[in-house]
C-alpha cells in the first residue's frame, strides 16, 4: 500500500472513530481515559518526533541548499537565480498572508470549542516573542549564541547562522572544507532517512490526533478545514497563473500560453510524484527540448531550484501557520506575521524537495509563536493532495526561473 493511501486510511479511520464515539451515549468518562492513556500519547510521540528533527534538518538543508548554488564558481547565474527566488517567494508568501487575513478560514470554530482545543493541547509551545519595535526584532534575528538559540527554540537565529555559514563555505575551497561539506551532506541524508521513518508512523499518529479532535468537537472542525483547503488552492492558483505568467512574459520574453503548453509533462509529473527532486530529470528534458533553453543554464537553475526555489511550499507554510493561529484563537500582530513571512521564505530554501518535507518547518513555526502543534493532525489529513498541488507550483516556478535567467544571460556579452 502506498504511503499516501496509508495516510488516507489513517485519516478516515481516526475521524470516523472519533465521530462514532462522540455519538455514543455516556458522560465522556471512558472517552477521557481512552484519550489520556492511548490516543493522546500516540499523537504526542509523533509530534515530538517531528520536533526532534527540526534543528539538524534545518541547518543541513539550508547549508546544502545555498552551497548547491556554488556562488564562487557560478557567480552571476547563481546570484541571479538566488535573487529571483527570494523575490518570487516573497510574492508567494504575501499572497498567502493576504488571503488568510481577508478570508479568515480558521475563524469559524465556536469560541467554547476553541478554548477547549487550546486547553487540551499537550505540547507546551515556545513562549511568543514580546511585541517590540521592528528594529529590535531585526537586531535580535542575529544570534549571539547559535547553540542557545537552537535550544531555546529561536529558529530565526539558527536560520540566519545557517545562511551565513553556507555563504562562507561557498567561498572556501580547501580539502578540509570539502570534507566538512561532505559531513553536512551526510547529516542531511541521514535526516531525510529519519523523516522517511517518522512519516511511516504518520498514519497512526494522524489517526490518533484526528480521533482526539473529532471525538471532542464533531463536525464543527470540518468547515474550517475545507475553508483552509480552498484558501491554499486559491493562493497556489493565483501565484501559478498570474505571477508566473507575468514573470514569463515580462522577465523572460516568452508567451505564457507557450510556456505552460511546453511544460505540461513536467507539471503532470510533479503533480503525480509530489516531489521536486523526482521531477528534476523531466524538468530538465522539458527545458532543453520544449523551451529550447541553454543546457548549462537550465540544468544549473533547475537543479538549484529543486532544492531551494520552493514558492508553493513557502506559500503553504504561511497559510497553514496563520490558519492554525486563527483556529486556536492565537492573535498574531503584523510584526509577527512579517517574521513568519521571513521564516517561510527561508524555509523554502531549507525545505527538502520530497513529499511532506515542509512539515518539520511548519511544526517549528507553530512552536515559536505559541500555536498548539496538535493542529497539524488536521493538516496532515489532507496534506498529500496539497503537497501534490504545491509541488506542481514549485516545479513550474523552477522552469519560470530558468526562462528568466536564460533570457537575461543571452543579453550579457561574452568575454571569450
Amino acid at each position: 500500500m502506498n504511503a499516501h493511501v496509508k495516510m488516507l486510511v489513517g485519516v478516515v479511520a481516526g475521524a470516523l472513530a472519533g465521530l462514532v464515539w462522540r455519538l455514543l451515549p455516556g458522560d465522556g468518562y471512558w472517552l477521557g481515559l481512552f484519550i489520556e492513556y492511548v490516543t493522546q500519547p500516540v499523537g504526542q510521540v509523533f509530534l515530538r518526533l517531528l520536533f526532534m528533527l527540526i534543528v539538524p534538518l534545518l541547518f543541513s538543508a539550508v547549508v546544502m541548499g545555498v552551497c548547491g548554488l556554488e556562488i564562487k564558481k557560478v557567480g552571476r547565474i547563481g546570484l541571479r537565480t538566488l535573487g529571483y527566488t527570494v523575490v518570487v517567494s516573497t510574492i508567494a508568501v504575501l499572497i498567502g498572508l493576504v488571503l488568510v487575513n481577508v478570508l479568515r478560514p480558521g475563524a469559524g470554530l465556536p469560541d467554547e470549542l476553541r478554548e477547549l482545543a487550546k486547553q487540551t493541547a499537550a505540547i507546551v509551545a515556545v513562549p511568543k516573542p514580546p511585541d517590540t519595535k521592528a528594529v529590535t526584532q531585526f537586531v535580535q534575528m542575529v544570534p549571539d549564541n547559535v547553540l542557545k538559540s537552537a535550544a531555546n527554540g529561536d529558529m530565526i537565529g539558527l536560520i540566519v547562522f545557517s545562511l551565513l555559514f553556507a555563504l562562507a563555505m561557498s567561498f572556501v575551497d580547501t580539502a578540509a572544507s570539502k570534507r566538512l561539506r561532505d559531513v553536512i551532506e551526510g547529516l542531511y541524508d541521514v535526516m531525510m532517512k529519519m523523516i522517511d521513518g517518522v512519516l511511516k508512523l504518520a498514519p497512526v499518529g494522524v489517526a490518533a490526533l484526528l480521533f482526539n479532535m473529532t471525538a471532542r468537537f464533531g463536525f464543527d472542525m470540518m468547515k474550517p478545514l475545507f475553508s483552509y483547503v480552498g484558501v491554499v488552492l486559491l493562493g497556489l492558483s493565483i501565484h501559478m497563473f498570474v505571477v508566473y505568467s507575468l514573470s514569463v512574459r515580462f522577465l523572460g520574453g516568452m508567451s505564457p500560453l507557450h510556456f505552460f503548453s511546453a511544460c505540461r509533462l513536467a507539471i503532470v509529473t510533479a503533480f503525480a510524484t509530489a516531489s521536486s527532486s523526482a521531477t528534476l530529470p523531466t524538468a530538465i528534458k522539458v527545458a532543453e527540448e520544449n523551451l529550447k533553453l541553454q543546457p548549462h543554464i537550465s540544468r544549473f537553475v533547475l537543479t538549484a531550484g529543486s532544492a531551494m526555489n520552493q514558492n508553493g511550499t513557502a506559500l503553504f507554510e504561511g497559510v497553514t501557520v496563520l490558519f492554525l493561529a486563527q483556529l486556536f484563537g492565537v492573535e498574531l500582530p503584523l510584526t509577527q506575521q512579517i517574521v513568519i513571512m521571513f521564516i517561510c521564505i527561508l524555509g523554502g530554501i531549507g525545505t527538502a524537495g520530497v513529499p511532506a518535507g515542509s512539515l518539520p518547518v511548519v511544526a517549528m513555526i507553530l512552536g515559536m509563536f505559541g500555536i498548539p502543534p496538535e493542529g497539524l493532525g488536521l493538516v496532515l489529513g489532507i496534506d498529500r493532495f496539497l503537497d501534490m498541488c504545491r509541488t506542481t507550483l514549485n516545479v513550474t516556478g523552477d522552469l519560470a526561473a530558468a526562462v528568466y535567467v536564460a533570457k537575461h544571460e543571452e543579453s550579457v556579452p561574452s568575454r571569450g
